[in-house]
C-alpha cells in the first residue's frame, strides 16, 4: 500500500479511494468494482428508525424489574476509581462513575450508556453494509437481524462491559476494511487507539488484536506486517493498555486468578459442540443463516477473507481457553451486514422478490417471540412462565439454579431489599454498637447493594472478602460488632464467639442464592478483623 492516502474520512459517506495495486481486487456481485454508495434519504431515515428504536425500547423499560447485581459493583467501583479490579477492566467503573454524576442515582443513568450503544452498533453494521456494497434491503435485513439479537437484546439493557464490546471490537474491524481497501496505513495508529480502549473495557479485546493480526498474516502474509505504521498502532494500544497491565502485576495478577477460579468452579460446562451450537441461540435461529452466509461472503472475496479468518481465530481461542458462550457475540455485527449483503444479491440475481418478505416476516415474528426472554418486557409472574415454558434454564453460563427465573432476570431482584432488612438491624443496635459496627457480606453483589441504597438508611459502606472488595480491606473496622449477611456459620464462628441469627431476607424471585439470606449479629471477635482478613479471602 505504501504512503497511498485514502483522502475520506473514515467515516466519510463518498467513495473510498482505492490504491491502484487494490483496484482490482474485488470483483463485485454484480461483477464490477464493489463501490460504496451514498445513503439516500430514505435509506438513511430507515437505519436512523432503527438507531432511535434500539435506544428507546432499552431506555423505556431500565426501570422494569431492578439493579442487575453488576451495577451495583460497577457503581461501588466507580466510587474507587483505580487502574484495575481483580475481575474487570477499568473503563467501567469509570463510565459508572460519569453517568450518575451526569445524570444521578437512577437505573435510567446507569442504563443510559448500555441503551445508546444499542443504537451505535446498528449505526456502525449499516456502514459495512454500505462498505460491502449493500443496498436497501441489505440494510433493512442487517438492522433487523441485529435489533432483535437476543444477546444483544440483553447485554444493553443493563450496565455492563459487554454491552460496550462490540463498539470496540466493530469500530476496529471498520478502520482496518478501510486500509486494505485502500486507506492510509496511518490509520494503524487509530485502530491501536481503539483497541487500547477497547482492553480497558474489557480484556478480551486482547484476543481479537491477536485474531486480527493472524487474519491479516494468513490472508496477506507479511504484506502489512512489514508496514512500520501497524506495529506503531500496536504500541498506541499497549501504551494505553501499560497502566492496567502494571496495576495487574502489582497485585499479581489477580484477573488471571479469578478467571482460573470462575472456569473451575463458576462456569456451566460447554463442550466444544455445544458451544459452536448455542451461538445460534444467542444471534436467533433465524438470524444464524445470515451470520452464516456472511462467513461465506468473507471467503469468496479476497480482500474481506481476513474477516473471515478474524471470526475462525476469536472462535478457536475462546474453545481453547473454555469462553463463556457470549464472549463470541461482539463479532456478529460484521457478519450481519456481510450476510444481508449476500443474501440481498442472491435475490437480485435470481430475481426472488418474494423472498424478501419471507426472510423478514419470520425473522422480525421470531425477534418479538424471543424478546421476552432477553427484556424485562413482562409482568415478572409472566416473564417466569413464559421462560418456563421455553425451557430457557437449559441455557446456562453458571453452574447454580437461577430459580423461577433466567439468571440476568433472577439478578435484578431482591438487593433494595436487602439494604432495608440490614438498616433495620443496624437501627436496632445500642448506640455505642452502631457507630463501631461493620457491615460484612459474603459477596460483591451484597456489598454493592449496601454501598448504593444504604445511605439512604444511614448505613456505613460495606466490606466483603469477595473480588475487589477483598483488596479494598476491612478499613478501620475491629470487628467488635458486625452485622453478617449471608455468611457461612461456621465460617463466622471460628471469627466470633458470639454468633446470632437476627433476621432473614427474603424475594422468591431472587436467585435462591440470595433468597432467604441470613443475618447474623455478631461479637466478640477471637482475632482483630485485619488479621482474620487473609483466610476469608475469595476471587470467583
Amino acid at each position: 500500500m505504501g504512503n497511498w492516502q485514502n483522502k475520506n474520512g473514515l467515516f466519510d459517506w463518498s467513495d473510498p479511494q482505492l490504491a491502484p495495486t487494490d483496484a482490482a481486487l474485488e470483483p463485485s456481485i454484480a461483477g464490477g468494482i464493489v463501490e460504496a454508495r451514498i445513503w439516500p434519504v430514505s435509506t438513511a431515515a430507515l437505519i436512523g428508525l432503527f438507531a432511535v428504536a434500539a435506544f428507546a425500547i432499552h431506555f423505556l423499560i431500565a426501570n422494569r424489574y431492578g439493579y442487575f447485581r453488576d451495577e451495583l459493583y460497577y457503581a461501588a467501583c466507580g466510587q474507587r476509581l483505580a487502574w484495575g479490579y481483580v475481575d474487570q477492566a477499568p473503563l467501567i467503573a469509570l463510565i459508572a462513575w460519569f453517568s450518575r454524576r451526569l445524570l444521578g442515582d437512577s437505573l435510567f443513568s446507569l442504563r443510559f450508556f448500555p441503551a445508546l450503544s444499542a443504537a451505535a452498533r446498528i449505526l456502525l453494521a449499516a456502514w459495512m453494509v454500505r462498505e460491502f456494497g449493500g443496498r436497501r434491503f441489505a440494510y433493512l435485513l442487517a438492522a433487523t437481524a441485529l435489533f432483535f439479537c437476543p444477546i444483544y437484546l440483553t447485554m444493553d439493557g443493563f450496565l455492563s462491559m459487554n454491552s460496550f464490546e462490540s463498539l470496540f471490537w466493530m469500530a476496529g474491524v471498520a478502520v482496518a476494511m478501510r486500509i486494505v481497501k485502500g486507506g492510509s496505513p496511518r490509520l494503524w495508529l487509530l485502530f491501536g487507539l481503539i483497541a487500547g480502549l477497547g482492553i480497558l473495557n474489557k480484556h478480551s479485546t486482547l484476543i481479537f488484536g491477536l485474531a486480527i493480526f493472524l487474519a491479516l498474516w494468513i490472508s496477506f502474509g507479511t504484506r502489512y506486517l512489514r508496514n512500520a505504521w501497524i506495529w506503531l498502532g500496536a504500541l498506541v494500544s499497549f501504551v494505553i493498555f501499560l497502566p492496567n497491565l502494571l496495576w495487574e502485576i502489582k497485585y499479581h495478577f489477580p484477573t488471571i486468578e479469578i478467571l482460573r477460579n470462575v472456569a473451575l468452579y463458576k462456569n456451566a460446562p460447554v463442550s466444544w459442540y455445544g458451544f459452536i451450537a448455542e451461538q445460534a441461540l444467542l444471534v436467533h435461529p433465524l438470524a444464524a443463516p445470515v451470520c452464516l452466509a456472511g462467513l461465506w461472503f468473507f471467503f469468496s472475496k479476497r480482500s474481506y477473507r481476513f474477516l473471515g479468518w478474524t471470526y475462525l481465530f476469536v472462535l478457536a481461542q475462546l474453545l481453547i481457553l473454555r469462553g463463556r458462550i457470549y464472549y463470541l457475540a461482539p463479532i456478529y455485527p460484521m457478519l450481519f451486514a456481510a450476510g444481508a449483503v449476500w443474501i440481498e444479491s442472491q435475490i437480485e440475481e435470481r430475481n426472488w422478490q418474494w423472498a424478501k418478505q419471507a426472510i423478514l416476516i419470520p425473522l422480525s415474528i421470531g425477534g418479538i417471540v424471543a424478546a421476552p426472554l432477553a427484556l424485562p418486557i413482562l409482568p415478572v409472574e409472566a416473564a417466569a412462565s413464559y421462560s418456563n415454558f421455553w425451557d430457557i434454564h437449559k441455557v446456562r453460563v453458571e453452574n447454580y439454579d437461577s430459580g423461577p427465573l433466567p439468571q440476568f432476570f433472577a439478578d435484578m431482584f431482591g438487593w433494595r431489599n436487602q439494604a432495608a432488612v440490614v438498616a433495620s438491624v443496624y437501627r436496632n443496635l445500642p448506640d455505642e454498637d452502631r457507630s463501631r459496627a461493620a457491615i460484612l457480606t459474603s459477596n460483591y453483589g451484597e456489598a454493592g447493594a449496601i454501598d448504593y441504597f444504604g445511605p439512604a438508611y444511614g448505613l456505613p459502606r460495606a466490606i466483603s472478602p469477595h473480588n475487589n472488595y477483598y483488596l479494598w480491606g476491612p478499613g478501620e473496622f475491629s470487628g467488635e460488632v458486625v452485622i453478617a449477611v449471608g455468611m457461612d456459620t461456621d465460617e463466622l464462628g471460628m471469627l466470633f464467639a458470639d454468633v446470632e441469627k437476627v433476621a432473614t431476607i427474603t424475594d422468591p424471585y431472587a436467585i435462591p442464592d440470595e433468597n432467604n439470606l441470613p443475618v447474623y449479629l455478631c461479637r466478640k471477635p477471637r482475632v482483630p478483623l485485619s488479621q482474620a482478613w487473609p483466610r476469608l479471602k475469595f476471587f470467583g
